[in-house]
């Protein structure tokens, strides 16, 4: 059931990392800036994080299984709407549906994870998924960018929603969730939103969703966004080699969430080590930055895909910061800010490259000193801000 539904997830990381490969087909298309380039790529993620808290009360109120069936069908249809657009608001359009559509992707994977896996084997499980899930940036690497260089960018949300359909099949035949205790009461809407209030009143909330804002944001803005431009734009790779970097990144994305599932320590040490890797994330990003020699780019590109599996030790802080009651919502609120995060930073950097533009700096340096400042500064919020107390852990 667990594979079922990381098919929903493995699409939503296609639909959120075609902007890498479609972004010079769509600014020719479509005459767009790099900042309309960031819009069209942060509108998924803003609509995804936006619609968290939401979802987060259907997996309460209503499960799993019917929460995501209902809502990922209008990722197929924001495929269609996508494919077909000739007009940029539109296509902008198509990717909020997408985006909408996708937002309980990986939340069900998390709940159902947390509710029916021991809790000592929830970061390996955890990473397992993120590991299996990333699959669907592989399909936005190396075949995206031959699909598109050989046909269109259209062609590539056809496909994608095609894939869309069997996944949603695949989920409505296989994923039959396990019965929860009947005795408890189904509660309102008013009193879970209510819920989601207690969350943002407890003081560590604010240091874990500063530091969860970036750090996937981070990584999903290179991959899904800036990789495809920087490898063409700054050291003249076509369409294809640059997809094949992106392919290549992709896969060594998959192995980094299952690795450190397994070097997941509990308590301080874990926070300390969040920190530690957030800074380390900071700096490749601060060489991409500044040194301009391509094997150097491409490098710390790959160290960042493997890096970025210490995410899924922020989703165990997370799950271990709160009473086991809120478990769910908790998941909720912080995926909300990581792709919230994704919305922000990608229209920040957007802007960072057309100011830099508009003042001769290389668009590139602007973008990528942007997220290692960014970064550095969730980090601090991460280290310096109240954490969760022994009894929350317990």
């Amino acid at each position: 059931m667990v594979l079922a539904l990381c098919t929903a997830f493995a699409l939503s990381q296609a639909y959120r990392t075609v902007g890498a490969i479609m972004a010079g087909q769509l600014q020719a298309d479509f005459k767009l800036s790099a900042q309309a380039l960031g819009v069209f790529s942060g509108s998924f993620h803003f609509a995804f994080g936006a619609m968290q808290l939401l979802m987060g009360i259907g997996i309460d109120l209503y499960g799993v299984r019917r929460t995501v069936l209902t809502a990922f069908p209008l990722a197929i249809v924001g495929a269609v709407v996508s494919a077909l657009s000739s007009d940029y608001l539109v296509l902008v359009a198509g990717q909020v549906l997408i985006g909408v559509g996708c937002a309980p992707a990986f939340l069900v994977c998390t709940v159902f994870i947390a509710r029916h896996f021991p809790a000592a084997r929830f970061a390996s499980v955890s990473g397992l998924v993120l590991g299996i899930g990333g699959v669907g940036m592989l399909a936005t690497g190396t075949p995206l960018a031959w699909l598109v260089q050989a046909h269109s960018w259209r062609a590539g949300f056809v496909v994608l929603g095609a894939a869309s359909v069997l996944a949603w099949l695949a989920i409505l035949l296989w994923v039959r969730e396990p019965a929860r205790e009947g005795s408890q009461p189904k509660e309102s809407v008013p009193a879970a939103l209510r819920q989601f209030g207690t969350l943002f009143a407890m003081p560590h909330t604010l240091g874990i969703l500063l530091l969860g804002a970036v750090t996937y944001a981070a990584f999903i803005s290179l991959r899904g966004l800036w990789l495809g431009p920087l490898l063409v734009e700054r050291h003249g790779y076509s369409l294809v080699q640059s997809g094949n970097v992106a392919l290549i990144v992709s896969v060594i994305s998959l192995v980094g969430p299952p690795l450190f599932g397994r070097l997941d320590r509990d308590g301080p040490a874990r926070r300390r080590r969040i920190v530690a890797c957030s800074l380390a994330y900071a700096g490749l990003f601060a060489v991409i930055a500044f040194l301009n020699a391509a094997w150097i780019d491409i490098a710390a590109t790959m160290l960042i895909g493997l890096i970025s599996g210490f995410i899924v030790w922020q989703y165990a802080d997370v799950r271990g910061a709160y009473p086991t009651a809120l478990t769910g919502r908790a998941m909720a609120v912080f995926t909300m800010a990581m792709f919230l995060g994704v919305a922000l930073m990608q229209w920040l950097t957007g802007v960072a490259a057309s100011v830099a533009a508009a003042y001769g700096i290389e668009t590139f340096k602007a973008v990528l000193a942007t997220i290692a400042v960014l970064l550095v500064a969730g980090a601090a919020a991460f280290a310096w801000l109240p954490k969760p107390g022994a009894a929350l852990r317990s």
